[in-house]
């Protein structure tokens, strides 16, 4: 693997098929978004952020590649989407945990929206890595912590490149 994060190989480490519908918590305009779209190419993926910029990005870069499986919110994880209860498969949170100030509550609304057998992708800062926040990276050690807290499984934890560390957990 490359020294960033290469979203592609990371996804293709998840059992990942067409059909599925998943949400990327944070996604920003669409660096993990893009890439899964076309895996997941007869399912849905909700584009989730905070601010309207990056998502109005999103959608032209989408746009732009023929891509329409992408629905866009604009919205906090930390008070809650508007996805119902166990609809998807999979949750992304690529370099959003180190921003929440409640941490778990985005685990929680991760696992509400999970269906089942769902799995969510964490990728984050290395605490000891120059790059990236000066303050409140957050070790997988942590994550694994609050998830078991919320009622998570830690299932694979991996390398995500030179800079961050990954970790997939299950509903």
């Amino acid at each position: 693997m490359n020294n960033f994060l290469n979203p592609k190989e990371i996804l293709n480490q998840l059992e990942l098929r067409q059909d599925m519908v998943a949400a990327d918590f944070g996604c920003g305009s669409g660096g993990w978004v893009i890439p899964l779209a076309k895996i997941l190419e007869k399912g849905k993926i909700y584009a989730i952020d905070i601010l309207e910029e990056p998502l109005s990005a999103l959608e032209g870069r989408a746009r732009s590649e023929n891509i329409f499986n992408i629905e866009r919110i604009l919205a906090d994880v930390e008070k809650g989407v508007k996805i119902k209860d166990n609809s998807v498969n999979l949750v992304l949170m690529t370099n959003l945990l180190f921003e929440a100030e409640n941490k778990e509550k985005v685990l929680q609304e991760a696992r509400r929206i999970l269906k089942e057998d769902g799995k969510i992708l964490v990728v984050d800062w290395k605490k000891e890595t120059i790059l990236g926040p000066k303050e409140d990276k957050i070790s997988k050690e942590e994550v694994k912590e609050l998830a078991e807290r919320v009622g998570l499984i830690s299932e694979k934890e991996f390398a995500a490149g030179k800079y961050h560390w990954g970790l997939i957990l299950k509903k």
